[in-house]
């Protein structure tokens, strides 16, 4: 876990760095196809998407992840393992990124409506779920471990 502002910034930057470039393609991929133009859709959008995931993440999902964790997880001794707080925290920071960058992704598109966010909040869990917490979390934690020592 990030222990000042600055570790905050940098695991920050490397998780949501990976989560948008990578959930960024699917989405691409999802919407039309593979083809020899997604690797620039997909870089062309990641900056902008980059920007609006790292000021949600830092703002607004992670205050509130953070608080609702550490006042209601704590609270029992037997869940205070660094390794069941990170996995509950990334668990709930990726339900609440899903749905404010699904949202984001289709106003980027002009494609708002209840049936397509409820498809498309559905189908980037599904994806961002495991993402996080088998490849990028990790990932993360190492690098900013890494930095610490």
């Amino acid at each position: 876990m990030p222990n000042n502002f600055k570790e905050e910034l940098l695991f920050t930057g490397m998780m949501a760095g990976m989560m948008v470039f990578v959930m960024s393609a699917y989405n691409v991929i999802m919407a039309q196809g593979m083809s020899l133009t997604t690797a620039g859709k997909v870089l062309i959008g990641f900056p902008l998407g980059l920007l609006v995931a790292a000021i949600f993440d830092l703002a607004v999902v992670g205050p509130i992840v953070k608080g609702v964790v550490f006042t209601f997880l704590i609270k029992d001794p037997a869940n205070t393992h660094p390794l069941k707080i990170a996995i509950t925290i990334s668990s709930l920071m990726v339900l609440g990124m899903v749905s404010i960058m699904t949202l984001y992704g289709l106003l980027m598109e002009g494609q708002v409506g209840w049936a397509q966010y409820g498809h498309g909040w559905i189908f980037n869990l599904i994806v961002a779920l495991p993402l996080q917490l088998l490849i990028v979390g990790p990932i993360s934690r190492k690098g900013l471990a890494a930095v610490q020592n």
